[in-house]
């Protein structure tokens, strides 16, 4: 296995494994209903599944630089989908009428569905179920809402994009474009994130602190060269997306056990 310069660690979210990712616990309610989102470093797409399962998004992108990653994400989207309370709740002749865009009304019948329903172990002894058509469910409901790309999205734009976002997820990615791409690279990152938000749209930033960059520049020689000549802090990223045209920041609290407890901080784009 490759040495995962870009935060690229495979089987990450065995090292923080919960049913809910305590990060989105801390945010308000509503924060992804009915929105298109972004999640950047996706990973093997456990945020980004349930995002689009739990919390009412209309669309959720994942984008990763790592295609293996990429490719787990999309399982890990069936084997969500396998484990999830079938849909007996809902009369069939009642989703056959739903229209596919009428994303509200079938997000709200599906709101007592239950995501862990399903112990793991029936996933693994008998395969994943196989996913129903779009037409049957609707295009914006779980899992037909949620997708997955190989990109190097700190350079590449992917074709969503050019919709725009409602929110931007950033969790725990900053410290591996800063130390890749310098402090230029870090601040073109957050330029292209203020360029496809939508005014009023969300950054969702999970900042690594200074302290843990040490481990991560020992990696290769790359690292270490770019890391000595960084000036930038994260204690200076909020100033600098003020500057660009983002709120200050929102503190919306501090989660996560040992090498994984971060501060999680809320930004808006403000209307220009």
């Amino acid at each position: 296995m490759s040495v995962p310069t870009h935060g690229n660690y495979h089987g990450y979210y065995l090292k923080r494994q919960s049913v809910t990712d305590p990060r989105l616990e801390l945010l308000p309610e509503n924060t992804f209903a009915g929105k298109h989102v972004l999640d950047i470093g996706c990973n093997e797409g456990w945020v980004t599944c349930e995002i689009a399962q739990n919390w009412g998004a209309h669309k959720v992108v994942g984008v990763d630089i790592d295609d293996t990653l990429v490719r787990a994400a999309w399982k890990r989207r069936q084997v969500v989908w396998s484990l999830q309370e079938p849909l007996f709740t809902i009369e069939a002749e009642a989703v056959d009428k739903m229209e596919v865009d009428d994303s509200n009304l079938i997000q709200d019948c599906l709101t007592q569905l239950q995501p862990d329903y399903f112990p793991a172990s029936l996933q693994h002894s008998f395969g994943s179920l196989p996913i129903p058509p779009s037409s049957i469910r609707g295009k914006h409901v779980f899992p037909h809402n949620v997708s997955f790309r190989t990109a190097d999205w700190t350079k590449e734009p992917i074709v969503e994009d050019a919709a725009g976002y409602d929110v931007v997820v950033a969790f725990s990615i900053t410290k591996w474009i800063h130390l890749n791409g310098g402090d230029e690279g870090l601040c073109a990152f957050f330029r292209r994130v203020y360029s496809v938000i939508k005014p009023g749209g969300l950054l969702i930033l999970e900042p690594q602190e200074w302290d843990t960059y040490k481990k991560a520049k020992r990696m290769n020689e790359s690292l270490r060269n770019t890391a000595q000549t960084l000036k930038l802090r994260p204690s200076d990223f909020e100033s600098i997306l003020v500057g660009m045209g983002f709120s200050l920041a929102r503190h919306i609290g501090t989660t996560g056990d040992g090498g994984f407890r971060r501060p999680v901080d809320l930004y808006v784009k403000e209307a220009s």
